[in-house]
């Protein structure tokens, strides 16, 4: 099994390389953050990919994410949910069975710090709560926290920033601690330039002097088949590199 997650910063902008990379990837599972438009603005290509049970979940030029699932994953259109406390289009979960997928996106908290916490708190409970249930949960998307200080380049590290801060990073891993893995940290232990996100200006992107904060987070059991983990910084326009990880 293939997963890919993309935060495409604009799905509209994004609809050709979008299509390019699954064509290239043929991920089983898509999950997309940021799409930032609603469902009848969804390109038209990508509304009928015909290989995906596709759910589109966005009300305009802000926030928004997608779940697409490949038809050989389930032979009938799965049932796509939100849990409670999705109340930004942050959130859209679809059950297979022996797994639940989630596309996250976790807000910035910028503007609104509480608000990150708050959700982050709810995300935690959720998945504690799916684990209780023995419902494995697959936890994909922009998490907008990096996990530890080496996540940071150096030369993009400053106190009290938002993204790195204790509290923050704490719900992170008491996220993990509900039996979920950081499977590209797992697969590349020693890799401090393991970047999925660069400021877009004095070529940090080329440079790779940018933050892991985009992520696949698998259930235990999940993780321990896990093959490959990368993240694909010389692709797209996007701020986000695509993050591709496969399973046995």
């Amino acid at each position: 099994m293939k997963i890919l997650t993309w935060n495409v910063n604009g799905i509209r902008a994004r609809q050709a390389e979008l299509a390019a990379l699954v064509a290239a990837e043929q991920p089983d599972v898509l999950c997309l953050q940021e799409i930032k438009a609603a469902p009848d603005k969804v390109p038209e290509l990508l509304v009928s990919a015909s290989d995906y049970w596709c759910y589109w979940h966005g009300l305009g030029g802000y926030s928004g994410v997608a779940l697409l699932l490949r038809h050989s994953l389930c032979q009938d259109r799965p049932q796509f949910t939100h849990p409670a406390f999705d109340r930004e289009q942050r959130v859209v979960a679809a059950d297979l069975g022996a797994l639940t997928v989630a596309s996250v996106y976790v807000p910035n908290g910028g503007k609104d710090y509480l608000a990150k916490l708050e959700f982050l708190e709810a995300l935690v409970a959720w998945s504690g709560e799916m684990r209780r249930a023995d419902r494995p949960l697959l936890v994909c998307g922009d998490l907008n926290v990096a996990r530890e200080e080496r996540d940071v380049h150096p030369k993009e590290r400053k106190p009290r920033q938002v993204g790195t801060l204790p509290e923050e990073r704490a719900l992170i891993a008491r996220l993990l601690e509900t039996g979920l893995v950081d499977v590209g940290r797992a697969l590349d232990p020693e890799n401090d330039e393991l970047f999925t996100w660069w400021a877009p200006w004095r070529n940090l992107r080329q440079r790779n002097i940018g933050w892991r904060i985009d992520y696949v987070l698998a259930p235990e059991r999940l993780a321990g088949r896990a093959e490959r983990s990368v993240s694909m910084r010389e692709f797209g326009t996007s701020d986000h590199a695509p993050v591709v990880a496969s399973f046995a």
